[in-house]
């Protein structure tokens, strides 16, 4: 099993570095610049501009317990981007900033800023029917019942299909609870299925879609990977995942060449889609709210994600605490990946609010 799980581990790197070696690169737009008081990296090479913490006025007493934090509870790596440049950055272990890891479903953000692309070039729109692009009959439902959901639904996880049939996306998984966007549910299936949808709207692969509309543009490196056959995850560096959140801070732009212009869809990814949960926009996890639900949960708890944490930041958040957050306010973006933290939640939970309590103490 040792041996197993190793040679995936090494074929997935393989892909990865051989994907980003492969990167086609404008060279016009290899200067890194500052746009909207961002700093974005250069395309290629690991050159990255860093600020001291004594230049932020930051508290540089605080970073060993937080990074004893992160330590023991399995990170891998960790990084803090302020105005684009690296404030923080740390490795544990035998990780470093070349090594890939899953961003579980903190990746479900990529295909959301896929969508937004998607629709910005007219492949489809959000109001449109699922069926139209995966064709009748792609779930158990009823025609007249299956035709209420759109790719909104799939975005929002209203679909109201039956989520306790987990990743399971073939028709006979896919079955009634209660009509689109009057339940909210953390649904996996429906989701995946928007890079069907994509795919088919657009008449390419969904990774090579995504590929040439993000990746390739912003100096991502990493490859969707099905280790079950069932679900797409993503697999890069921390410094990639960095790199999509200051795309997202820089409210789709980067180095001044803009890479999602639908200003309402970027707006909508980041604010709260429904009424049903207010904590969720578009496959995005929002604080701030006056309530929020939790996935495999239809609890409506009065409370936000994280009271430590800025009211304005949204996030992509993946099983075993993978972490992508974003905060505008503050022209933060916050990375960790890492093993299991043991909280055993597949969004939200209590690292985030721990984290951020250490976090503001480095940032007194």
């Amino acid at each position: 099993m040792i041996r197993s799980k190793t040679y995936i581990l090494l074929l997935i790197t393989t892909l990865i570095l051989g994907c980003s070696k492969d990167t086609p690169v404008d060279e016009n737009n290899d200067i890194p610049i500052e746009n909207n008081g961002l700093y974005c990296p250069p395309l290629n090479g690991a050159d990255w501009d860093r600020v001291d913490l004594e230049d932020l006025n930051w508290n540089a007493d605080a970073e060993a317990e937080l990074y004893d934090f992160l330590n023991t509870n399995g990170t891998r790596a960790f990084i803090v981007l302020k105005d684009g440049k690296i404030a923080l950055e740390e490795y544990f272990g035998d990780h470093t900033e070349n090594t890939p890891w899953y961003w579980a479903s903190a990746g479900k953000t990529l295909t959301s800023f896929t969508t937004g692309i998607a629709l910005q070039e007219g492949f489809l729109s959000l109001n449109d029917k699922t069926a139209d692009y995966l064709g009748t009959g792609w779930t158990s439902l009823s025609n007249e019942k299956e035709e209420l959901i759109t790719i909104w639904h799939q975005l929002t996880m209203t679909s109201g299909m039956d989520d306790t049939q987990g990743d399971c996306k073939t028709p006979d998984c896919l079955t009634y609870v209660a009509d689109a966007g009057t339940r909210w549910s953390y649904h996996n299936a429906p989701y995946t299925l928007i890079q069907q949808v994509i795919s088919n709207a657009t008449q390419m692969e969904f990774e090579d879609y995504f590929a040439s509309k993000i990746k390739n543009r912003i100096g991502m490196g990493g490859s969707w990977i099905s280790t079950n056959g069932i679900n797409n995850v993503y697999w890069s560096t921390a410094r990639s995942m960095a790199r999509f959140g200051l795309l997202n801070l820089n409210k789709g732009n980067w180095n001044g060449t803009p890479i999602l212009e639908n200003t309402d869809y970027i707006t909508s990814m980041s604010t709260t889609s429904q009424d049903l949960n207010k904590s969720y926009g578009y496959l995005w996890w929002l604080n701030g709210k006056e309530s929020a639900m939790v996935p495999q949960s239809q609890l409506v708890f009065n409370t936000e994600l994280m009271p430590n944490a800025p009211d304005d930041l949204y996030a992509g958040l993946g099983k075993n605490d993978q972490k992508l957050y974003i905060v505008p306010s503050q022209n933060l973006v916050v990375v960790r990946m890492g093993e299991d933290t043991g909280y055993q939640a597949l969004g939200p939970s209590g690292f985030d609010d721990e984290l951020w309590g250490l976090l503001n103490k480095v940032m007194d």
